[in-house]
């Protein structure tokens, strides 16, 4: 069996207050062209398919013409929710839509969900794990309080009392499995309770995760449990992650599987160099965050670089002004000096540069026109 494993999508998304819906939508249309291509028996999405629980009309809009193109293609789709989704929003229609091959899973529930799909080889079971809370879990294992490594054991252990003794079977979650590379644009849980074992999923040929977005499997040995990463790069500390889906083959006794790359309509990428150039720089649409190596600030240095070079540029950091500062350590403050005298410490102090000039005398008539001293 050929399967298609991809993960937080986040319709929706902005990325440093720039909506990505347009990317969004380019990136899902190359995703079709994949699927098409490979020709698989299921599509599973593991979570994160929106990114606020409550999605704009344009974001639900894009969700259902892709999950249409696919399920007329005569594929299944197997969804769960993940922390970022409304799991009573996502659950919609979940049971209609079901006769048209589009299984979704949004709530724990007594009896965890299992869709068994066949191949040459017979059937493969796939247990459904939704995001959930460990506090969801707790009545049913303990009186003390749980972890989320506890709470997903228990889910998982009553998951596979519908997958019969040497059948194959795939779980699809959307979790943290410790030991996981984390990005910026990953909703973060707090402190180390949400870390879940790998070795919980050890009794699956593949488990397919949701969560993390940079692509990476945990486990590859006896079993294979695997982020597919994010469709497109959420954060610029994602910069250098290579973004897409991974596509999985199940044989009758042998798993296997391969990352395939999505390219997108505009890279995320970091550039580095002085202002001057960085202006140089060949234009490019792709969303920029630039590193300027300044060693002093550079009046409208956003603006100048829009215009020349990077017109979807997101921002900007003055690194080597930045550095300087960590490594001088704080302004002492001197007492009874005029305001003058003060702002000029400041002014070599973030500039490395006396304040003389042009600059000097516009503050000595700034500080004259409001009333304050100038001179001790």
């Amino acid at each position: 069996m050929k399967i298609i494993h991809t993960a937080d999508w986040h319709l929706g998304k902005s990325l440093k207050n720039q909506s990505l819906i347009d990317d969004q939508d380019y990136i899902l249309k190359e995703f079709l062209k994949v699927v098409d291509a490979e020709k698989p028996d299921a599509v599973i999405i593991a979570g994160d398919v929106y990114d606020r629980s409550i999605p704009p009309v344009d974001a639900v809009n894009l969700f259902d013409e892709i999950i249409f193109k696919i399920i007329e293609r005569k594929i299944p789709v197997l969804c769960i929710s993940g922390n970022h989704d409304s799991a009573a929003r996502l659950n919609f229609g979940s049971r209609l839509f079901e006769r048209s091959n589009f299984f979704i899973e949004t709530l724990p529930n007594e009896n965890p969900k299992t869709v068994i799909l066949n191949d040459n080889f017979g059937e493969i079971y796939f247990s459904l794990i939704p995001f959930f809370e460990p506090v969801e879990m707790q009545d049913k294992i303990s009186a003390e309080k749980i972890d989320a490594d506890a709470a997903n054991k228990f889910y998982i252990s009553e998951a596979r009392k519908n997958v019969p003794a040497g059948k194959r079977s795939v779980a699809v979650a959307h979790l943290f499995v410790t030991g996981g590379a984390v990005s910026e644009s990953e909703r973060k849980f707090v402190g180390a309770v949400e870390n879940v074992s790998a070795a919980n999923f050890s009794a699956y040929n593949y488990t397919a995760l949701g969560h993390l977005h940079k692509p990476q499997t945990m486990k590859k040995n006896d079993y294979i449990v695997r982020y597919s990463g994010s469709l497109l790069k959420y954060s610029f500390d994602e910069a250098n992650y290579d973004k897409g889906v991974t596509l999985v083959e199940i044989g009758g006794g042998e798993t296997s599987y391969q990352h395939i790359n999505l390219i997108p309509r505009r890279d995320v990428r970091v550039v580095e160099g002085t202002i001057e150039e960085l202006r140089k720089s060949p234009r490019t649409e792709d969303y920029i965050h630039a590193n300027l190596t300044d060693k002093n600030h550079v009046l409208n240095a956003m603006e100048k670089l829009r215009n020349d070079a990077f017109p979807n540029i997101l921002s900007i950091k003055f690194t080597a002004i930045e550095r300087e500062l960590e490594t001088s350590g704080a302004l002492e403050l001197r007492e009874d000096i005029s305001v003058l005298e003060q702002f000029a410490d400041f002014f070599e102090h973030e500039t490395g540069e006396k304040l003389q000039g042009e600059y000097r005398s516009t503050m000595e008539n700034f500080l004259r026109d409001i009333g304050l001293r100038i001179k001790d």
